[in-house]
């Protein structure tokens, strides 16, 4: 009767030793899938520049001189200045220049100092006039000089060259300078196994819309000793209008 109670004990220990294995098995779970989630999408861009030029023929022309005079009083200093720059004036209207296009500006009055007798000693005095002839047509910039010159100017600052058309051009630089970072983007991609999907983003560096071949100065006076009567051959050459651009691309 002993060995049957013992028995009995002995099989419900294993009972509930059994499922207290299968309680803390059933505690440890094993997925049957594993989700991987994206990283930012930022690690799949690139940023590229470019750079692009267009030539172009100036076909417009600025033209910056001066009137210079001196005298022994200041009166008659500013008076022979102003005769000067007055004809000066009246010739560049008679040569088809619009009053909009003639800007004077720089008038400048001053005494001439002698300092060889060790103190200052006023000897005379002296004047000079700015006029800015602008939007002058190339072809007619060396005979608007030569006619000035005889007019009574006298110093020549500079000749500057321009393109009507600046506008038009410096577009069509932009649109080279974006394809070249986008060939350039392309290529790095195709290295490191990936492929470009879009542009996110592109910024204009840099914008200098005064296109100007270079600028010319010389010496009326120079001038006039050599051949005042002669027009002067203006060659402006080809002015290098330039587009740079920064572009970040998401590849993938």
């Amino acid at each position: 009767m002993k060995k049957t109670y013992r028995n009995m004990a002995l099989a419900a220990a294993c009972v509930l030793t059994a499922t207290g294995l299968w309680g803390c098995s059933t505690s440890v779970q094993i997925p049957d899938t594993v989700k991987v989630q994206q990283g930012d999408s930022s690690d799949n861009r690139i940023t590229v520049s470019g750079m692009e030029e267009v030539k172009a023929v100036p076909d417009m022309a600025q033209i910056q001189y001066s009137v210079y005079t001196q005298a022994a009083t200041a009166q008659e200093c500013q008076e022979e200045n102003a005769k000067n720059v007055n004809q000066t004036l009246e010739t560049l209207k008679g040569l088809g220049v619009e009053e909009k296009s003639i800007q004077t500006s720089d008038y400048g009055l001053s005494p001439i100092y002698d300092w060889n007798s060790g103190r200052q000693k006023i000897t005379g005095y002296q004047m000079s006039t700015s006029i800015t002839v602008s939007d002058i047509p190339v072809e007619n910039a060396g005979k608007i000089i030569t006619a000035s010159v005889a007019s009574g100017v006298n110093e020549l600052d500079s000749v500057q060259y321009l393109c009507s058309d600046y506008d038009e051009k410096y577009q069509e630089a932009l649109k080279m300078a974006v394809e070249m970072a986008k060939n350039k983007a392309d290529a790095m991609a195709e290295a490191a196994g990936m492929t470009v999907v879009k542009a996110v983003n592109i910024s204009e560096d840099g914008y200098y819309p005064q296109a100007r071949y270079n600028t010319a100065g010389a010496s009326a006076k120079q001038m006039m000793m050599e051949d005042a009567a002669a027009d002067m051959g203006v060659m402006p050459g080809e002015v290098s209008i330039e587009a740079q651009v920064s572009v970040t691309f998401e590849m993938e």
